[in-house]
């Protein structure tokens, strides 16, 4: 699509994330695998930026109202979802299309595993909660649109008006976004002259 009325050039976190607030963006429908999400055609680009203007774009053509091209929803943080949300394929150019629009959690029934994980390394925890919980979050965003969501990452307590109700996050990727370890990138780049002292001792690398 040519355009979009989501948030574009959103600056990345950075170091620990334990709240995540804002508005919400919801989301209908069970098994939204990754080639939805970011359809293969965009696959094709040699970096990831721009992929948030395709984002679901054949969904948002084949339907105009759409939830991405509802300008009610412009500006959300907080995409809600069903089950099985990101199954599928593995491309992580679908959580970069969502990171890249200004997404920042997303709350669901359940979510593919290794989606989970490729939101993980871009800063989007990604909590998971029974049915009846995300099926109210979602009828009280589609009524009142600027209603305020809060997503606690440690204690999973998610709040919005009236509803708080806990929602689940595995430990492993809980404690990374407590403790600012999610991103191993900048980990690496942190401690980049530890990096470049033993890349220094690898004979294979200064053979030639």
């Amino acid at each position: 699509m040519s355009g979009t009325n989501r948030q574009i050039g959103i600056a990345p976190p950075a170091g620990p994330i334990l709240t995540v607030s804002g508005r919400g963006l919801p989301l209908h429908g069970a098994d939204i695998d990754t080639d939805r999400i970011m359809p293969a055609r965009f696959l094709r680009s040699v970096s990831f930026e721009g992929l948030e203007r395709h984002l679901f774009e054949d969904d948002r053509i084949a339907d105009g109202r759409h939830p991405f091209n509802d300008e009610r929803y412009h500006g959300a943080t907080i995409l809600i979802v069903n089950t099985n949300f990101g199954c599928g394929s593995s491309r992580e150019h679908a959580p970069q299309g969502l990171a890249r629009s200004g997404i920042r959690a997303i709350v669901g029934e359940s979510f593919s595993e290794i989606f989970q994980g490729n939101a993980a390394v871009l800063g989007i925890p990604c909590l998971a909660a029974d049915h009846q919980w995300i099926d109210r979050l979602q009828t009280l965003v589609e009524q009142t649109p600027k209603v305020a969501i809060d997503v606690h990452v440690q204690s999973g307590i998610v709040t919005a008006g009236p509803l708080r109700f806990v929602a689940a996050i595995p430990p492993a990727l809980r404690d990374a976004f407590v403790s600012g370890q999610w991103n191993p990138t900048a980990m690496l780049l942190d401690r980049f002259d530890e990096v470049r002292t033993v890349a220094d001792r690898l004979p294979y690398l200064n053979q030639f």
